[in-house]
């Protein structure tokens, strides 16, 4: 099995990179993949704290943040497709709505 320290630091991995993408992309789309990324690094740190501890509070955790990941991508992707009808881009830098 593997030890909860290697699945933590794949999660800050994860983290990290994901945070990185978010903050350096463009692509409305690529953000939101990489705000996924993260939301899932944040699902391995509770996956191993609840195998550390032997509790089942980190399970319970982490099936409640899939489903306000799953809210979230509703949401963001109902954004986004308001966006293109409005602005016919989903770019961050050329998406001016929020402005005035």
């Amino acid at each position: 099995m593997i030890e909860a320290s290697w699945i933590a630091g794949l999660g800050v991995i994860l983290f990290g990179i994901g945070l990185l993408g978010a903050f350096s992309r463009k692509n409305a789309i690529v953000v939101l993949m990489c705000i996924e990324v993260m939301l899932n690094a944040a699902n391995l740190n509770f996956v191993a704290g609840a195998a550390h501890y032997g509790d089942v509070n980190g399970w319970v955790f982490t099936a409640i943040a899939i489903a306000i990941s799953a809210a979230e991508v509703a949401i963001g992707l109902a954004i986004l497709l308001s966006l293109y009808s409005t602005q016919e881009t989903i770019y961050l830098d050329e998406a001016n709505i929020l402005k005035n």
